[in-house]
């Protein structure tokens, strides 16, 4: 599909929110649409472009001779409290017990 078939529309003026050059161009270009400080949604003609560098760069990785993996977005809060960062930080760590009572947290990082 093309995409001047998408019913997606482009913004002609930048948006006064968006300060970096890249950002005012994808919103513009309605590559992508904010729905809150710091969260968007990835429209069609972004998505295609996020998909493109992905497989540049896995390209790039296997060649380079290193492999994928995936990592759970929710991790067990032990992992988190026996290194120490539970309390480091704070109230923006997102916590939340399953059926079981067990405590878990959304994974802000991945390392």
């Amino acid at each position: 599909m093309r995409t001047s078939q998408y019913l997606l529309s482009t913004l002609k003026e930048t948006p006064a929110d968006a300060e970096v050059i890249s950002h005012q161009l994808m919103l513009r270009a309605g590559m992508i649409r904010k729905l809150a400080s710091g969260l968007y949604t990835w429209l069609p003609t972004g998505l295609r472009v996020l998909k493109k560098v992905e497989n540049i760069v896995r390209e790039e990785m296997n060649n380079a001779g290193a492999i994928e993996v995936s990592m759970p977005v929710v991790q067990p809060a032990d992992l988190w409290q026996e290194s120490g960062r539970w309390e480091q930080y704070g109230p923006e760590l997102l916590r939340f017990v399953d059926r079981g009572e067990r405590p878990f947290v959304l994974g802000p990082t991945h390392e």
